[in-house]
């Protein structure tokens, strides 16, 4: 427990972290790199290039100050980093690397008036402390993963038996280990870390993907969107990569199943799945198992499926979830094609609506007494659902979330 002295020094230096915190952790990353540059690979190089890895750690760090004093107000939010850290990689023996990198761009960005030693022994335990608190949280991960039938820590080999095309932009990778062993269960919605070599940076990048079918299975499958380059940012440089050169019989590094949104099965709620592009990866995950557990007759959950895209070229596993449909009468679909093509896309066979999602079309069918809905998809179609949801007085713990997209668990 910090002191209170130090949790005075330390809060009182939010709000100049709020205001140079950009500058800090950019100083920060690019201190670190050139002075640990083995840990260049860890980082997703993407998102560094486009500077969201460094928005995001300087609004992490601004809402660590705010709440030192309570800093279990912030669990939500160290729990899903814990499982991000779990799933790169990342162990104790990173923390003093990165805790002193982090103190000395403290020191050179603020100058020494303002980053007195004072104030850098303050942040030196604030940082120890919430070292302590990962370090805690990402053990019982790796435990969990390495102890599980089939489980393991680190990066594993896994083949690529087959790959499948689930659109213009989607693909699927369905993978199986190299070493013959077993597949490991999941919850329904997390995801699998997977690392390539990139040609054009010359080292190996981490990516996160969804697991897109129920658990289970002989296979891990992942179903990657590739990313072109577009409204200034850059084409993906790992969906590329894993569109244009990993070819069935390759074998690719895949670390353990990790992330903190997955469908709770300790209910009998109704569930809406709502999803956009991409995003609609774990939710079919979450579907097909839904339905598999109520094929043998471990649920009656109802279920609601709804998905925007921009037009049927771009819909994956749009015939799966419409064959779905038509088998269970406990699943209702609603699809939205924001610009359909009038040649190829037929309204009431392969989408229901034009343009976006509309809850004063949904609200007799997906507004459900006590259901539990899980979004996922960019984060202005995130943000649009999450007060459209919240406007009709659904309540806000029955609202779980994934954000896809820069900054968020897909590139």
């Amino acid at each position: 427990m910090l002191d209170a002295r130090t949790r005075e020094i330390v809060k009182a230096t939010a709000p100049v972290l709020k205001e140079h915190g950009v500058a800090l952790t950019r100083h920060f990353y690019a201190r670190m790199f050139a002075h640990n540059p083995e840990l260049i690979p860890v980082f997703n190089q993407g998102h560094q290039q486009a500077g969201s890895q460094q928005q995001a750690l300087a609004m992490a760090v601004a809402a660590y100050a705010e709440h030192i004093e309570d800093p279990s107000v912030l669990m939500p939010v160290l729990t899903l980093v814990a499982n991000k850290h779990a799933s790169l990689g990342i162990r104790a023996e990173h923390y003093p690397i990165v805790g002193g990198h982090l103190l000395a761009s403290i020191r050179e960005v603020l100058g020494a008036d303002a980053a007195t030693d004072e104030l850098i022994a303050a942040w030196a335990a604030a940082y120890g402390q919430l070292a302590d608190l990962l370090v805690s949280l990402e053990s019982k991960l790796y435990q969990d993963a390495a102890t599980q039938a089939g489980g393991w820590t680190g990066w594993r080999g896994f083949k690529v038996q087959r790959k499948v095309a689930e659109s213009d932009e989607i693909t699927s990778f369905h993978l199986v280990p190299a070493d013959g062993g077993r597949v490991p269960s999941y919850r329904p919605g997390q995801y699998v870390t997977v690392r390539v070599l990139v040609p054009a940076l010359g080292i190996t990048q981490p990516r996160q993907y969804s697991l897109s079918a129920a658990p289970g299975g002989k296979a891990l499958r992942i179903s990657v969107k590739r990313e072109d380059a577009v409204g200034g940012q850059p084409a993906g440089m790992v969906s590329n990569t894993l569109h244009e050169q990993w070819q069935e019989g390759a074998v690719l590094d895949v670390a353990p199943p990790m992330g903190d949104f997955y469908l709770h099965e300790d209910r009998s709620t109704p569930v809406v799945l709502i999803s956009a592009g991409v995003g609609l990866t774990p939710m079919v995950a979450m579907l097909d198992h839904l339905l598999q557990s109520q094929a043998s007759g471990q649920s009656s959950r109802q279920v609601r499926f709804v998905h925007a895209c921009r037009h049927g070229g771009v819909h994956a596993f749009g015939e799966h979830v419409r064959n779905l449909t038509a088998e269970y009468p406990q699943l209702q679909s609603a699809v939205f094609y924001e610009h359909p093509r009038h040649e190829h896309d037929r309204v009431g066979q392969h989408y229901h609506h034009a343009g976006r999602v509309n809850w004063d079309v949904l609200a007799a069918t997906a507004l459900l007494p006590d259901a539990d809905y899980y979004l996922c998809g960019p984060q202005a179609f995130m943000r649009e659902q999450l007060n459209q949801l919240c406007s009709r007085g659904v309540d806000a713990q029955r609202i779980h979330l994934e954000a896809f997209g820069t900054g968020g668990l897909a590139a």
